[in-house]
């Protein structure tokens, strides 16, 4: 009897000093494919750069770099889609991911507007929230590191679905990485003079290669959610044509948060040609910044007043977008 005792606790001590090393090391052995995005195109591309000159892929490549030596202090294995300033396809970053069967894939970058006033994070899954809740759960983590460490208190975030802005088939990186967590995220804006000397100067990058480490550390910390198949849960969402990216640097696309106020004080009213004219309204808004924080409120919008138009098919996979495509995340206070 006290053989199998001694057995049965000789056992039990081996599992509870593995599952206090994974807690104490949760990085350990995982294997993290880190892709700075864009590269090699300064010279074809005039759409990636800052008003005093900064190109967004040297940004992505330097968080990149740092942010691989950090993990690999942690523990883990990395793999990089690129360490130099070259261009490297979509499909083969993907594929480099799943060859090498990473536990964790993400794409780092930086993001435009034609808003020089905005600065916000934006963090992008593939899919539907409910069925790919690992990657959801890693982009709440790092919304709250992001916002801790690059922006003041109260600063938006967008955790979103990349179907917001690719109506069609989402991000080539996440949608072909799709069953392994995956993110894309913007963590500022470079068309922000104030935000690109920030990314110009190396303590702000290696603020956000904190950022990006802290938050990883927690997402492996604790379960991994399931990712389950595409639609299996939700039904395929009828996509939503937004502007792409010369569009959104247009007048019209400045328009986004005007359109917004004035589509809230329209839809209050009882004449049918104003309800309209709100709903046209807030249609522009989500089209001209698709990912915003008040993105989500339009498509809400959009049902209540579908739904005073009697048009409730309509209205129902409005509600069912901004349930699966919009992520709510509390801002906390940064530390400076």
């Amino acid at each position: 009897m006290n053989r199998i005792f001694l057995t049965l606790l000789f056992f039990v001590s081996i599992i509870s000093f593995t599952v206090g090393q994974s807690k104490r090391k949760p990085l350990k052995g995982k294997i993290i494919c880190i892709d700075p995005g864009h590269g090699g195109t300064a010279a074809t591309d005039s759409y990636r750069v800052g008003p005093g000159g900064e190109r967004e892929e040297w940004v992505n490549l330097r968080v990149g770099l740092l942010l691989q030596k950090m993990l690999e202090k942690k523990g883990a294995k990395v793999v990089m889609t690129r360490v130099a300033d070259v261009e490297v396809p979509l499909a083969d970053r993907a594929k480099l991911a799943k060859d090498r069967k990473a536990d964790l894939f993400v794409s780092i970058h930086h993001n435009a507007t034609a808003d020089s006033s905005v600065n916000f994070p934006i963090i992008y899954f593939h899919g539907n929230m409910s069925e790919n809740v690992a990657s959801v759960d890693f982009g709440k983590e790092l919304a709250q590191a992001l916002l801790k460490y690059l922006h003041k208190p109260q600063t938006p975030v967008s955790l979103v679905s990349d179907f917001t802005i690719f109506a069609d088939a989402g991000a080539s990186v996440l949608r072909n990485t799709y069953g392994m967590p995956a993110l894309l995220a913007e963590a500022s804006f470079f068309t922000n003079p104030s935000e690109e000397q920030r990314l110009k100067q190396p303590e702000h990058n290696q603020k956000e290669a904190i950022a990006y480490t802290e938050a990883i550390i927690a997402f492996f910390g604790k379960p991994v959610a399931p990712i389950v198949a595409k639609n299996s849960k939700v039904p395929v969402i009828p996509a939503f044509k937004v502007f792409q990216e010369a569009e959104r640097m247009t007048p019209i696309a400045k328009r986004w948060r005007k359109d917004f106020e004035e589509g809230r004080v329209f839809m209050t009213k009882r004449d049918t040609a104003l309800l309209r004219e709100s709903y046209e309204l807030f249609t522009r808004s989500a089209r001209s910044f698709p990912d915003s924080w008040l993105a989500g409120q339009c498509h809400q919008n959009r049902a209540v007043l579908l739904r005073k138009l009697g048009k409730g098919l309509e209205a129902g996979q409005e509600d069912q977008r901004s349930r699966e495509y919009y992520v709510p995340v509390l801002a906390i206070p940064a530390v400076r």
